[in-house]
C-alpha cells in the first residue's frame, strides 16, 4: 500500500475510532472549547430616508422599499438581514418579538426559527411577522458565516455550479435607459441580448376585475409574437400575471401561450387555491410557476401534493429566510421540480439568493433587474453581482458578503433604531 495512503487511512481510522468512542480528536476538542456563543445583545432596525434620489434612466426612484435588521454580538460581529416592502409594519413585528431574540445564541438557526414560527402560527402566521422572521433568519446566517469565515452558500451545502443564469424582470417602473414596454419591447430585448441576458420576464396581460377580455388577450399576445418573430428562441420568456385573473382567464392565457415555448407562467391567479392551480397545470403544457407570495414548506406542501406547480418561486425575504427556502427547494427536488427565486427587492435579498442558488441542485434560473443592479444596489452595497454573459456568482466573503457601505450611516441616509438591548 502507498505509504501516504496508509498514513492517511491511519489518521482517518483514529479519528473515526475517537468519534465512535464519543470523543473528538484533540484539535476539534480545542476548537469546540474555544467556541463562544454568538449571543444577541442588541437588535436594530434600519430604514432609509425617503428623499434619497437614485438616478438611472426612467427607473429613477426615491429611497428604498426595503428595511434591514441588524443583530449584534459581544464579539463585535453584526449580522444583517432584509425584508420589504412595508417597513413600518415589519419593524412593529420586530419590536413584538425582540425580547424573545435577546441573549439567544444566533447560531441556533433552527431553534430560533421554530420558536418564532410557533408564536406567530398560534396567532395566524404570515404577513409582517413572516417577513421579519425571514430577515432575522438571514441576519443569523450572516452572523454564522462571519463567525466561521465562510460564505453563505457554504453554510447551505456548498457549491453545485460555478455560475447562475439570470433573467431580467422588465417593467415600466424598473425600465431600461428610458425605454418602456409596448412599442419599445424589441429595444429592450436587443439591449439584453447584447449583454448576454437571454431570458426576460414580462407582464403582457391586463385585467378588468379578474376577467381577461378578448382585446386584452390579443394585446398581450402581440408582445409574445413580436419577440418570437424578431429573435426566435434566442430570448426565453417568463410571463407574470401577478395573481390578477380568475380560472377561466388563466386557462385562456395558458392555451394562447402554448405554441410559443414559454419558460413559465407565473401567478396566473391568487395563490390561495391549490386545486384551481392543479386543474390549470393538468390542462396546459406551459410550465406553471408558484409563487413568491407563499411562505414556509407548510404552504408549498399542498401544491406539491396536488401536482399544482412545475416551477417553485419563493422570496427569501418573505418565505421564512434562506434556511427555510433551502427546505422548500429540497421538497421540490424530491418531486423533480426546479427552483427560480424571486429577487426584485433589496440588495441583500439579491446577494443572499445568489448564495442559495449556488447551493441548490434543482436551480433553474434567478431573477435580476438591470436598473436595480446597475443603479439602486450600488448605492447601498459594494458587492451586488453584475451579470456577465447572462450569469452571476455570489461574493466569496464570509456571510452574505454584501459590503454594506458605511457612509450610509455617516450621512444619515440610513436611520438606525435600537429595538432592544440586553
Amino acid at each position: 500500500m502507498n505509504p501516504t495512503r496508509r498514513s492517511f487511512l491511519g489518521q482517518a481510522g483514529g479519528a473515526l475510532a475517537a468519534l465512535g468512542a464519543g470523543r473528538l480528536p484533540a484539535a476539534a476538542q480545542q476548537a469546540a472549547a474555544n467556541a463562544e456563543p454568538l449571543r444577541i445583545t442588541r437588535i436594530e432596525a434600519v430604514t432609509f430616508r425617503k428623499d434619497i434620489r437614485i438616478g438611472g434612466g426612467s427607473g429613477r426612484a426615491e429611497g428604498a422599499e426595503f428595511c434591514w435588521v441588524r443583530l449584534h454580538t459581544p464579539q463585535g460581529l453584526v449580522g444583517t438581514g432584509e425584508t420589504y416592502p412595508f417597513g413600518q409594519s415589519e419593524i412593529g413585528a420586530l419590536k413584538d418579538y425582540a425580547r424573545q431574540l435577546l441573549k439567544r445564541d444566533a447560531r441556533d438557526i433552527e431553534g430560533v426559527w421554530r420558536a418564532f414560527y410557533h408564536a406567530m402560527a398560534m396567532r395566524n402566521a404570515g404577513g409582517a411577522d413572516m417577513r421579519i422572521l425571514s430577515a432575522v433568519n438571514m441576519a443569523q446566517l450572516d452572523l454564522l458565516g462571519q463567525a466561521v469565515g465562510l460564505p453563505l452558500y457554504r453554510l447551505l451545502g456548498g457549491r453545485t455550479r460555478q455560475r447562475l443564469r439570470v433573467y431580467n424582470t422588465t417593467t415600466d417602473y424598473w425600465s431600461i435607459e428610458q425605454t418602456r414596454m409596448g412599442p419599445d419591447t424589441m429595444k429592450i430585448v436587443r439591449f439584453l441580448l447584447e449583454r448576454g441576458i437571454t431570458a426576460m420576464k414580462i407582464y403582457p396581460f391586463s385585467a378588468s376585475d379578474h376577467y381577461l377580455s378578448n382585446q386584452a388577450l390579443e394585446n398581450g399576445m402581440r408582445w409574445i409574437r413580436e419577440i418570437r418573430d424578431q429573435v426566435g428562441l434566442q430570448m426565453d420568456i417568463c410571463v407574470d400575471c401577478w395573481g390578477r385573473f380568475d380560472l377561466p382567464s388563466a386557462q385562456r392565457i395558458a392555451k394562447a401561450l402554448e405554441p410559443y415555448h414559454i419558460m413559465y407562467l407565473e401567478d396566473a391567479m391568487l395563490m390561495n387555491n391549490a386545486q384551481a392551480y392543479a386543474r390549470l397545470a393538468q390542462e396546459t403544457s406551459v410550465p406553471i410557476c408558484m409563487s413568491e407570495t407563499l411562505a414556509t414548506r407548510y404552504e408549498y406542501r399542498e401544491f406539491f401534493e396536488q401536482k399544482a406547480c412545475d416551477v417553485v418561486m419563493y422570496d427569501l425575504c418573505w418565505c421564512g429566510g434562506p434556511s427555510e427556502a433551502k427546505k422548500i427547494s429540497d421538497m421540490a427536488d424530491a418531486c423533480f421540480i426546479p427552483t427560480s427565486p424571486h429577487t426584485c427587492g433589496g440588495p441583500l435579498l439579491y446577494i443572499a439568493s445568489a448564495h442559495l442558488c449556488t447551493a441548490l441542485p434543482n436551480f433553474l434560473i434567478m431573477e435580476s433587474n438591470w436598473w436595480k443592479h446597475t443603479h439602486q444596489y450600488p448605492y447601498f452595497v459594494t458587492n451586488a453581482p453584475v451579470p456577465k454573459d447572462g450569469h452571476v456568482t455570489p461574493p466569496e466573503l464570509p456571510g452574505i458578503g454584501a459590503g454594506i457601505k458605511p457612509e450610509l450611516f455617516r450621512t444619515g441616509d440610513a436611520i438606525v433604531e435600537t429595538v432592544a438591548q440586553a
